[in-house]
């Protein structure tokens, strides 16, 4: 007899057995920057179930251990279940109550191990995350895909924002930025964002760390001007259009 049949229990293991083959609700652009005291990034707070904005209270932005900040672009349910894996992280290392901590540099080498392990085993963590943090005076920001692609750099961004933010990044950017002149920054990318992207939500936080600590803000909404020509017939001049 054949041995699948023989035994029932494997029919249900080979059943059990399933993979991420599509992301439900998704979180879109996060940016992060290096400005003179610290890092400061920024996220909208929209979830959405396919192309339908769904959730608008969904904070992607958390704070990890005493020296890192986290945001997601992405699957939802996958960015908690990063963020337990960390939670398991920071308690282990504080068990070891040794006067250590880790710092931005190691959580973002772990989630590069993480998601390019989950990444060979087919089954990978739809995101796209952005670590930023500053330990013994140095900041540190880096990002990291779905399949363990990871860099750090002065600004970084996911999603959209990989396009549309990181041309002003590149032209606006300097070491020397205030807290203030930064917040502008991010601001101005995150209405662009807001303009050319469906799933961007007028709602976000921006979240800052410095030797002093986290902060992460109420969330807000940005002035808006929807009156520009190109907005009102968007089609003009485009080949081939309706």
């Amino acid at each position: 007899m054949d041995s699948t049949h023989s035994n029932p229990m494997s029919l249900c293991s080979q059943a059990d057995s399933q993979r991420t083959l599509y992301p439900y609700v998704t979180g879109t652009s996060v940016i992060g920057i290096k400005y003179k005291d610290g890092i400061l990034m920024a996220a909208d707070m929209g979830g959405s179930y396919g192309s339908t904005l769904r959730y608008k209270s969904v904070e992607r932005i958390k704070c990890i251990g005493k020296h890192s900040l986290l945001g997601a672009s992405g699957e939802i349910s996958d960015f908690q279940e990063i963020l337990r894996y960390l939670d398991e992280l920071i308690l282990y290392d504080n068990m070891w109550d040794d006067g250590n901590s880790l710092g931005p540099k190691e959580v973002h080498s772990y989630l590069t191990r993480v998601m390019y392990n989950r990444r060979n085993k087919f089954n990978p963590l739809w995101n796209s995350l952005v670590l930023g943090g500053v330990k013994d005076g140095q900041k540190y920001l880096g990002t990291v895909s779905m399949i363990g692609v990871h860099y750090e750099d002065d600004h970084v961004a996911t999603g959209f924002g990989n396009h549309l933010a990181r041309p002003i990044l590149r032209d606006e950017w300097h070491k020397d930025l205030s807290f203030e002149d930064g917040v502008r920054l991010l601001e101005k990318c995150m209405r662009v964002l807001l303009y050319r992207d469906r799933s961007a939500i007028n709602k976000l936080q921006i979240a800052k760390i410095t030797e002093e600590g986290v902060t992460i803000s109420q969330p807000y909404s940005l002035k808006t001007f929807w009156g520009f020509s190109a907005f009102q017939n968007p089609t003009v001049g485009a080949e081939g259009s309706w």
